[in-house]
Parts: structure tokens; sequence; C-alpha cells
């Protein structure tokens, strides 16, 4: 693993020190670059967290990941440069079910002049990281929040039309055990939402191109555009909006095709609503 091929592969040019330019400055390249996708899951790939498999994956391979990937990749680099980094546990909507979501998403913590929060698994969350303190967190046109909820924990609120709306970390070092558990979890069990439906999302400044199965859209402040994508253009989609280009990816067409069918049947676009990713 090179560190010089991931400034590469986020198209990084600037400083690489320890600092918070540098830091600002990587987290945006990465959000802007790599995008969040469950492909593996849907081929039935098994996905681990080591970073050596993930360095190939995303920065060799060019391709995306989920949550744990993006953050064993960004933990390793921003060690590399010599930052005071940490993984944390995190919850998705723990605020609303409670513990058992512990572990289900993390984030990294990094010390500079304060406490910075890193998140680049969210696949549309904040651009740049954010300090730990309570209060309002604008980047552009998106309002983030974080307020501390409890001892240990921390509460993080999305921009309006971001998606997951918020999610729960401690500031301790991460439960392995945990965050293995719940990784196995999602992407095994048939009640999982990354194991029922395609997910690609990716960043720009104040906007973010999701596909949720056929449905693509872009979400913006402005509103949202869709659109539903067929069998002819999937594989354009997917390498020219999300830079995906795996030999195999048409095969999950038929599971894409047949979720879009159960839930939607033959609804013209207009009218089908996708939440959350």
């Amino acid at each position: 693993m090179q560190l010089a091929d991931y400034l590469d592969r986020i198209e990084y040019g600037g400083l690489v020190e320890p600092s918070l330019q540098c830091l600002n400055h990587i987290h945006r390249q990465q959000a802007l670059t790599v995008p969040y996708e469950n492909l593996d899951i849907q081929l039935g790939r098994r996905i681990d967290r080591d970073v050596e498999r993930i360095f190939d994956k995303i920065v060799t391979r060019r391709r995306g990941g989920w949550c744990y990937e993006a953050h064993e990749l960004t933990l390793w680099v921003l060690r590399a440069i010599g930052f005071d980094a940490r993984l944390v546990t995190g919850g998705v909507h723990r605020r609303e079910f409670g513990d058992e979501k512990l572990g289900n998403h993390t984030a990294i913590l990094v010390q500079l002049d304060e406490l910075y929060l890193v998140d680049l698994g969210l696949g549309d969350g904040i651009r740049e990281p954010i300090p730990l303190r309570s209060g309002i967190h604008c980047q552009g046109g998106l309002a983030f929040r974080l307020e501390r909820v409890e001892q240990d924990y921390w509460r993080f609120h999305n921009h309006a039309f971001g998606y997951p709306t918020d999610f729960d970390f401690r500031t301790v070092s991460v439960d392995n055990e945990l965050v293995d558990a719940k990784a196995f979890e999602l992407q095994t069990s048939a009640d999982s939402i990354l194991v029922q439906n395609l997910i690609c999302q990716m960043m720009e400044p104040e906007s973010v191109t999701c596909l949720t199965g056929r449905v693509l859209r872009r979400k913006s402040i402005h509103g949202t555009t869709k659109m539903l994508v067929s069998l002819q253009d999937f594989e354009q989609v997917m390498a020219d909006v999300f830079g995906i280009r795996d030999k195999e990816a048409s095969a999950v067409w038929p599971h894409v095709e047949a979720r879009h069918l159960a839930l939607f049947g033959d609804a013209p676009i207009e009218t089908i609503s996708v939440e959350g990713f």
C-alpha cells in the first residue's frame, strides 16, 4: 500500500502533513471521488475490514465501499500522514431504536487543536471534518448539527435532505467485536436493506446522486430529479456516474429488476417514491 497511490486516487495534490488544512482537503477529495456502494454485497462477496484488501478495491481497482471500508482506509491514510486518529463505534438511528443499532456504523475522531469528526461512510454526509462541538456546522448550503447526548455519546444530525438522518457515536476507541458482528449481519441478513437493494451514492459539494435499484436520483437543496435505469444503460451509469467498472456488475441486474417489480410493478417514475439510500 502506497500513500501516493491513494492521493492520486482521490486527486489530491496539496501538502501532506498532519494539519487541519490537509485533513480538510483529503476528507473533501475522498468524499467527492470515492462512491458509497454495496455491489459486493449484491454479488454475494463477503466483505471484511482488512485494510490491504480495501486498499486494493478502492485505490487499485478504483471502486467504492461502505462505511467500514471507507473508514478503515481513511484511518490508515491519516495515521500514515502522522495524524492522531482513532476509529469509534457509531449507531445509525440509535436515537429511534436504541443500543441495538450500535456497531452498524463507524466514524473517526482526529485530535488537532481540538477533536474533529471525520465521516466518509454515510454516502451523503459532511464533505469536510467538523469540530466536536455542539451546534450547527455549515458547509456551503448544507447545515449539519452535533449535540452531546450522554457522557461518552454524541449525536450527528445530517443536512436537510441527507440520509441517514442521524447517528450516535462514542468517543472511546471502537468496539471491534461489536462492529464485526454488525458488519456480518448487514451483509447476510435477509432483513438488511443492503442485501435487499443495490445502493450507490456519489457526493457533490451541495448535492448527491443516488442509485437505489433501478431508481437514479439527484438530490439537492433545489429538489430531487429522478429517472429509471434500464438494463441497456446500467453498466454505463455505474461507470460514468459512480466510477464502478466491475466485469461482474451486470450479474446483479436480475435481482435489481425483480426487487423493483416487487416494490413498484410497472408504475411510472413520476409516481415512485424512494426514501433513504
